[in-house]
């Protein structure tokens, strides 16, 4: 067991965790932060993306203790007030989604993607979320909401 310090979503968080506790298991199972999803638990899919330090990174894969001291942000930390954070916003206007699944890592993605590039290219856009699979969409509404996005973020 070992001892972490936190912030997540802006709430400071002291607890006692086993050291080989997975970021996504420990914002799902201990905080029930469920809308970090968990679809192949070895980095491929990005589902489970969330921003570590302002970065986005793929919980599945990193450890909490390697977190201490770190700020996370999750798919429900970029609300403002109960409104949907513009890449939502997008997402929903151009039916960036469909079961659902994905889309919480790609908003993730997307999100960080527009904090270090404001106006990516079509083909960047594609580029950066080669990490985020989905199996729904083509890709194309995806594309669409984060063009829409980068206009008003």
């Amino acid at each position: 067991m070992i001892s972490i310090n936190i912030k997540i979503n802006g709430k400071k968080i002291s607890k006692e965790i086993p050291d080989n506790i997975l970021l996504s298991e420990f914002l799902r199972d201990n905080l029930s932060l469920t809308g970090t999803h968990v679809g192949c638990d070895t980095s491929q899919c990005g589902t489970c993306v969330v921003h570590l330090n302002g970065n986005s990174v793929k919980s599945c894969t990193t450890f909490v203790a390697d977190c201490d001291g770190a700020e996370v942000t999750t798919i429900e930390g970029i609300a403002n007030n109960g409104k949907m954070h513009p890449m939502q916003e997008a997402f929903k206007k151009h039916h960036g989604l469909q079961c659902g699944f994905c889309t919480p890592g790609m908003v993730m993605s997307a999100v960080d993607l527009l904090k270090k590039n404001k106006n990516p290219s079509e083909q960047e856009i594609r580029d950066w979320l080669e990490g985020n699979i989905c199996r729904c969409t083509g890709y194309q509404g995806i594309v669409a909401a984060v063009k829409d996005a980068a206009s008003k973020m």
